[in-house]
């Protein structure tokens, strides 16, 4: 990741989890546990926090090991892309980025 990106990134924490829990499945609308790769949860940039002050708890990334490795599979992306993809979008909710942003993000990260 570019380093002017992770820099940002200070009071972000992060989760692998194999799969998302039931109530977030349900709150994404997901139809299997196979259908989230990631997600963002907490207060955006957007929405008035701050990068050390989001509130009772810190805004966390969440990646789903299962589901990336299972898309990873089916597919002809590295999993090194992918998970770059998943990391860049859920973050980029985080600041308020457009898609553009995000794809230009991805495209800058030296693989």
């Amino acid at each position: 990741m570019p380093r002017s990106f992770t820099r940002l990134c200070e009071g972000v924490v992060f989760h692998v989890e194999d799969f998302p829990d039931e109530e977030t499945m349900d709150e994404m609308s997901c139809e299997t546990a196979f259908d989230l790769l990631g997600l963002f949860r907490g207060r955006g940039l957007t929405e008035g926090a701050h990068l050390a002050e989001t509130g009772a708890e810190p805004n966390r990334v969440y990646l789903y090991r299962r589901p990336i490795l299972d898309y990873w599979c089916e597919g002809e992306d590295t999993l090194g892309d992918i998970v770059i993809h998943v990391l860049v979008h859920e973050i980029g909710h985080h600041f308020g980025l457009s898609d553009e942003e995000m794809e230009a993000i991805e495209r800058s990260v030296v693989r």
